[in-house]
């Protein structure tokens, strides 16, 4: 009988210790996630903020030194990304395989003109700087007309603001429901403990004393929960790097390691704070109280 009551036992203890861990893990989990988006939240908005085309059409009265001395110019130019030189007969080409059927056919000429591809640097893709970057280009003689999506721009920009205050409210939501969370499990992995804790008491124990096992104890399955997630989370992380590698989200090698650091430390911190208080409420109880 004794024997079984000890492997019954053992195993409620295993069963609450893996609950402890499994919460800590999915907690941490979620939030490295979200701290990475964060961090990494500037940067996704850039890339998409470059994928943005800004096209320049020549005159045709534009000739290659005038073209060479416009390419030149957006090379050194602070807000050009990149840029591309396009043809009108390579314009032709796209659009006739575009629409399936060659259009000069019926035109018998070439409508199209000389231009230029240009993506810009993410900061400059904001109202102000781009309408003074599209009044820059006008000015040149040679240039016919600037075509970019306005809408497009003012939508992107409009989104991320939301976007990130969005953000900023789901990291705090989640950041209070990750202490929940976790100082539940630590709660009702102490209340199982509640008769040894007050026996340990009667018998003239200190509550330093008390608590310092349970403290140690729930500080290392919060570190295994914690590591648990960093593993995930980098995983995650070279999962999306190598999918989209033009993200580069592994570039900041500093930063990701600020935010795996800060996942084990808040799985230590949040176990625990959590311990201390849950051993102190069963320290204060009577023992009549305890059941």
């Amino acid at each position: 009988m004794s024997s079984s009551y000890d492997k019954f036992q053992k195993r409620r203890l295993l069963s609450s210790y893996f609950s402890v861990v499994l919460s800590v893990f999915l907690v941490l989990f979620l939030l490295g996630i979200l701290g990475l988006f964060v961090v990494n939240s500037k940067k996704l908005s850039d890339d998409f903020k470059e994928t943005i085309v800004m096209t320049v059409f020549m005159k045709n009265e534009a000739n290659d030194t005038i073209i060479k001395a416009f390419d030149d110019e957006m090379k050194t130019a602070r807000f050009v990304l990149s840029h591309d030189y396009v043809t009108k007969e390579e314009a032709a080409k796209m659009h006739t395989d575009i629409i399936g059927e060659d259009f000069m056919t019926f035109l018998g000429a070439n409508p199209l003109q000389n231009s230029f591809d240009l993506h810009l640097k993410a900061d400059y893709i904001v109202n102000d700087s781009i309408a003074k970057i599209e009044s820059r280009l006008r000015s040149n003689e040679m240039v016919s007309d600037v075509v970019y999506d306005k809408q497009l721009v003012n939508l992107v920009n409009d989104n991320i603001k939301k976007v990130s205050f969005y953000i900023l409210c789901i990291s705090g939501f989640l950041a209070l429901v990750a202490v929940l969370l976790i100082n539940s499990s630590m709660r009702l992995s102490i209340y199982s403990n509640r008769f040894i804790i007050k026996t340990m008491q009667m018998v003239g124990a200190t509550k330093s004393f008390i608590r310092k096992p349970f403290i140690w104890r729930s500080i290392r399955l919060g570190i295994i929960g914690a590591v648990l997630a960093i593993i995930a989370l980098v995983a995650t992380l070279y999962y999306i790097d190598t999918t989209y590698p033009n993200l580069e989200i592994l570039e900041d090698q500093l930063m990701t390691g600020a935010i795996l650091l800060g996942v084990l430390l808040v799985g230590i911190l949040i176990t625990w704070i959590s311990t201390f208080f849950a051993t102190q409420r069963f320290l204060n109880l009577r023992t009549d109280d305890l059941y």
